[in-house]
């Protein structure tokens, strides 16, 4: 396996392949990125995706590709899409705050002793990002499980697995908060105390104080969570038990529900109200049609009979018609017989030949075009063309 040599190396190998790395790491969750598709994305080049297997900014795993570890955590951390809580890392940088601290201390040159500080102020400041952090993946994560998680048994193990990773959290916060405003710590915070240390601290406090309050937050999130479960658990199993019951035909006897289901007044419940319609006293006043149809309709019930409904006449002599339409006809095998027994070009002797009846110049065209797809093999087609009313032709001679 290779190595960078510099981050110029870096950032071109990266920029020229940013295509198939963003779409790798796009379906970093699906793990099924194929050698060929990345091969194909990068025009069949194959010594790209080879240096890019080279330098372990991508790993194989048979037939597919996926990002090398490093760099996919790299790029979830920067985008801030990362799934996976790690308080390690807080824990790792209260370790090397209380070491550098007693390096400092425990130094004499100056110059040593202001390298100590610095690495105390890049973990402080380090601290603080990864709290705020940590604390937003949580969140995040305790919604997506109880929104997407389908298996009741793993959305509640995860939410609970979440509150031990909450609790972790308010953990660390409080070893932070103790190693900076504590009286272990005190003495070098007063002899290396500098503005911008200072300023470092106090954003640190206002950072942790924010993380405090939403794990406040996330901690009644998990239980109202968790409650829903619950009920919905109960409920389904209820149901459940209703089912078997009535599969069984032991519903009425074995439950209450006759007398549960006749407590209950919900408009569910209710018969679909059918309301009169009311006809308008002075649209009857003027109108006679309407009040026919009363007529009838009062008629019909009391007599009992149906009233008849009036049929439209059978007699359709009158739409009928014995008369004949004639339709013109032109005989092509008899143009075709004519035509091989002259020496003219096919065009101009259409242009001539007497039909017998009107015929317009665009129908001649037209005939023109079907004695060709007919009779080409009885025709000799040169390459020579003319031009004759805007329209270009073909010369065409018997054979």
């Amino acid at each position: 396996m290779k190595t960078f040599s510099s981050i110029k190396q870096l950032l071109n190998i990266l920029s020229r392949e940013q295509k198939l790395i963003s779409e790798i790491f796009e379906k970093r969750k699906v793990l099924a990125y194929k050698y060929d598709d990345a091969l194909e994305v990068l025009e069949y080049n194959e010594d790209k995706l080879r240096i890019l297997i080279e330098y372990a900014v991508l790993r194989e795993n048979g037939s597919f590709l996926e990002l090398d570890d490093q760099f996919l955590q790299f790029f979830e951390q920067i985008l801030e899409v990362n799934e996976e809580i790690n308080v390690s890392y807080i824990n790792e940088n209260l370790q090397s705050i209380r070491q550098n601290i007693l390096y400092y201390l425990q130094e004499n040159s100056e110059s040593r002793r202001y390298a100590y500080l610095r690495q105390v102020k890049s973990a402080l400041r380090k601290t603080g990002t990864i709290a705020i952090r940590n604390v937003v993946d949580l969140k995040r994560n305790i919604d997506n499980t109880f929104k997407n998680e389908p298996n009741y048994q793993v959305k509640k193990a995860k939410l609970e697995h979440l509150d031990l990773k909450r609790n972790d959290i308010s953990t660390l916060i409080s070893l932070t908060d103790n190693l900076i405003s504590g009286d272990d710590e005190q003495t070098f915070f007063k002899i290396a105390a500098d503005e911008e240390l200072q300023r470092i601290i106090l954003n640190l406090k206002g950072q942790l104080n924010i993380c405090r309050h939403n794990l406040i937050d996330a901690q009644k999130q998990i239980i109202e969570y968790l409650n829903r479960l619950r009920s919905q658990s109960i409920l389904v199993e209820k149901i459940r038990q209703l089912k078997y019951l009535k599969d069984q035909f032991e519903l009425r006897t074995k439950t209450n529900i006759v007398q549960v289901l006749g407590a209950q007044n919900p408009l569910l419940f209710e018969a679909k109200p059918a309301y009169a319609l009311k006809l308008s006293l002075d649209q009857l006043q003027v109108d006679d049609a309407s009040l026919e149809l009363i007529r009838k309709v009062q008629a019909r019930s009391r007599s009992g009979q149906r009233i008849r409904q009036s049929v439209a006449d059978t007699n359709l002599q009158d739409y009928l018609e014995t008369g004949a339409e004639l339709v013109s006809q032109v005989n092509l095998e008899e143009v075709k017989n004519s035509f091989l027994a002259g020496s003219n070009n096919l065009f101009d002797f259409l242009e001539s030949y007497d039909f017998g009846m009107a015929v317009s110049f665009a129908d001649r065209l037209t005939i023109y075009c079907q004695l060709i797809s007919q009779y080409d093999t009885q025709f000799r087609l040169t390459d020579q063309y003319q031009i004759k009313h805007e329209s270009e032709y073909l010369l065409i001679y018997p054979l």
